[in-house]
C-alpha cells in the first residue's frame, strides 16, 4: 500500500472537499470565505510550487 499523494492541485482540492474542509461550490462573496474552493486551489498551487 503506497501513499495516496495528489498528482495535481485539483486532486488535492477534491480530497479536501470530500473531507469537508472545503465547500463544493464558491458563494462568490466579495471577500472569499476560508472554505472557498478557489482560495483552496490557490493555496494548494502555491504549496505544489514550493515543493518542486
Amino acid at each position: 500500500m503506497g501513499s495516496k499523494k495528489s498528482k495535481t492541485p485539483a486532486d488535492a482540492v477534491k480530497k479536501l472537499m470530500k473531507s469537508g474542509k472545503v465547500k463544493k461550490k464558491c458563494c462568490r462573496s466579495s471577500s472569499r470565505c476560508a472554505k472557498c474552493p478557489i482560495l483552496a486551489l490557490k493555496r494548494v498551487k502555491a504549496e505544489f510550487k514550493r515543493a518542486a
